[in-house]
């Protein structure tokens, strides 16, 4: 893993990050006093572009490779949202159909609402509006050959902070109050049965508000399907990346956003991760650099990080099998576990356990015999009803 360390940081103590079994790492709870400057956990293997922008000190409290360029995936759907309302004042009523396809486009992250707008208004034509419109710098349309790929408009962190503060400061109160509102109801599983809340929606306590991205070939899809994330693309494009700078081909996944009460923190993060990565463990990767972040006003969630083996792992309502599924893991992701309890004895030769983790960011509990622990009941953590050790 690098430790990058900018300014004062360097000079700066370091918190601690102690190991946890399943290689979880302890993070600092709510109320422990963090340095003002931190250092940004890049997991190895992952290239990364990282803005956070306090808006209550008017300063970025990390920045890492900020103005790199990635391929935008379902992030470029804001600038497609500010497009369309651009001139829709002073009321900007939204036609009810257009309202039926911006919400889950922002909710959801709907890729044939996102179609819909880019061949309806102008393709690259709408970056290249917005781009002037935003004053953003490193924010430019799909490559030539590609121009009908929505998810391969250039972007980069500091961008996406610009195009949030635009959103919170200086938009007209309609478009604000519309898109904010729709990025704080983020549905877990996007349009294409992608669990979607990972990054800032695994690492803070609500409020947030996010809009994600992801795109490439991964291995295995989530929330009860099996799929792989297009983003309307093609699998490659090597001809496209030597024309636009822009890595196009190795899988990226992004989490931008607000963090904190009155959105106090905005936060994005750019990543790209190597072929073949599992999505469980992009998700993984993107949650551990962005639990590493000094985000003022966010608040992380009590419990303890571990990881987990097994595809498709079923999140139930009780601690049985025969209790209610409320969505599967991607396969190998981290999970946060508040606390645990006895319950079915569940088999997967050579092992059986009788004790079950509640899961509070999925509202339900999985066999410890899927977390990566040597022992059956969970170290440090304690049985649900009783306090925290």
């Amino acid at each position: 893993m690098r430790i990058l360390l900018r300014g004062a940081a360097a000079l700066a103590t370091v918190v601690t990050v102690a190991s946890l079994p399943g290689g979880a790492a302890a993070l600092p709870r709510p109320g422990t006093t963090v340095q003002a400057a931190q250092s940004a956990q890049i997991p190895d293997g992952v290239t990364a572009g990282v803005a956070v922008f306090d808006r209550r000190t008017g300063t970025f409290t990390e920045q890492v490779d900020e103005s790199a360029r990635f391929r935008s995936a379902s992030v470029v759907k804001l600038l497609l949202t500010l497009d369309f309302l651009w001139n829709r004042g002073p009321g900007y009523t939204i036609p009810e159909a257009d309202r039926a396809r911006l919400e889950p486009l922002l909710r959801s992250s709907d890729d044939k609402a996102a179609n819909h707008y880019w061949s309806e208004y102008g393709g690259s034509a709408i970056i290249d509006r917005m781009s002037t419109r935003l004053g953003l710098r490193d924010t430019a349309p799909p490559p030539a050959g590609y121009e009908g790929y929505w998810g391969y408009t250039a972007l980069s962190a500091r961008d996406t902070v610009a195009i949030y503060r635009y959103i919170l400061d200086k938009a007209p109160a309609p478009v604000r109050d519309f898109v904010m509102d729709n990025l704080r109801r983020s549905t877990r599983c996007a349009s294409d049965r992608f669990d979607q809340h990972f990054g800032i929606a695994g690492s803070f306590d609500r409020p947030w508000a996010v809009k994600q991205g992801w795109s490439g070939e991964y291995a295995k899809g989530t929330c009860g399907a099996s799929s792989t994330a297009a983003e309307a693309e093609p699998a490659a494009a090597p001809a496209a990346q030597a024309a636009a700078d822009v890595d196009l081909t190795r899988p990226a996944l992004h989490t931008t956003g607000t963090v904190g009460a009155d959105d106090r923190t905005i936060v994005a993060v750019l990543t790209l991760h190597p072929g073949g990565t599992s999505y469980g463990k992009a998700y993984t990767d993107l949650g551990r650099l962005t639990r590493s972040l000094n985000v003022p006003g966010g608040v992380r969630p009590a419990g303890t990080w571990f990881g987990t083996w097994g595809e498709f792992v079923n999140v139930r309502k009780g601690p049985a099998t025969s209790d209610a599924r409320v969505t599967q893991l991607p396969a190998g992701v981290e999970v946060l576990v508040g606390c645990q309890t006895r319950g079915q004895v569940v088999s997967v030769p050579p092992y059986t356990n009788e004790w079950w983790a509640y899961l509070p960011q999925y509202g339900g509990y999985i066999s410890n015999i899927y977390i990566s622990s040597p022992d059956n009941r969970l170290p440090n953590v304690p049985e649900c009803g009783s306090p925290r050790p």
